[in-house]
């Protein structure tokens, strides 16, 4: 008798159990009874009919799959390797049962069918530098064609694209010669702003110097006029000392210093 109620009382705690379903917060459901949709899991807990019921889980949370890497061929037959990333999460947990066998599975292959496609149509410098246009396009059809799933694609990330090695290696050589190029443009203007910079020099020296022999000799002519009274006797002695400077400077004068000089005493005799 003891064992009776024993086996009793194990078979109803057995049913109890398998009686009671928890659903998690982020989770839905669906509760089939001999095969039909009978009710919708809820958070929490919930009651079922033991071998009658068979409830299914949903994760209705943001999910991330990957789309695995494949050849893919471009439109002027360049073969490259790509892959991406999915991110989606079931907001219709009736069809994501009904309507799809295993939708994470579906998305994957569509994904890459899709994303096939888009290659496809795409020359191989589009799909170098093309990355959000591929993402954007991507997005749009996954979105489009897994809404009978109950599924929204909220993201869709182009993780790698792997052109040929021959492409490579000339990438490679063309970012070197870029490097090259912009070194070879910035060594050259340096030097051409260090002779700009060495010439304004050189040619203030000479102003500077231009202006100081200038005062010299208005202070000759100065103290010349002082010193001959005698103007024949003057440019005389202006044209024995115009013949020195001439001999001597290191300067190229453009008007002879007797005739400045000749010009200054005439100005100043007015």
């Amino acid at each position: 008798m003891f064992w009776f109620w024993l086996i009793l009382g194990i078979i109803v705690l057995f049913i109890i159990v398998k009686s009671i379903v928890i659903v998690n917060q982020y989770e839905g459901g669906l509760i089939f009874r001999l095969g039909r949709v009978v009710g919708k899991l809820k958070p929490g807990i919930n009651i079922i009919i033991p071998f009658l019921d068979v409830p299914v889980k949903v994760d209705i949370r943001t999910r991330v799959t990957d789309v695995p890497p494949q050849e893919m061929i471009t439109k002027d037959n360049a073969v490259v390797k790509v892959d991406a990333v999915v991110y989606y999460r079931v907001i219709d947990v009736e069809k994501a049962i009904l309507e799809v066998e295993d939708y994470e599975y579906a998305i994957i292959n569509l994904a890459q069918t899709t994303l096939r496609a888009i290659i496809g149509s795409m020359e191989l410098d589009e799909v170098l530098n093309k990355r959000e246009y591929i993402n954007s396009k991507l997005l749009e059809i996954l979105d489009r064609e897994t809404d009978a799933w109950g599924v929204r694609i909220e993201k869709v990330e182009v993780k790698e694209i792997d052109p040929p090695e021959d492409i490579k290696n000339a990438m490679a050589q063309q970012m070197k010669a870029e490097r090259l190029k912009r070194a070879a443009i910035l060594e050259a203007e340096g030097e051409k702003q260090s002779r700009i910079l060495r010439a304004e020099g050189i040619a203030e020296s000479l102003r500077i110097e231009a202006e100081g022999q200038a005062k010299a000799i208005q202070i000759v002519a100065e103290a010349a006029r002082e010193y001959f009274k005698d103007e024949a006797q003057l440019y005389k002695a202006l044209e024995v000392a115009n013949n020195v400077l001439k001999d001597n400077t290191k300067y190229v004068i453009s008007e002879n210093v007797l005739d400045v000089v000749k010009n200054f005493i005439k100005k100043d005799s007015a």
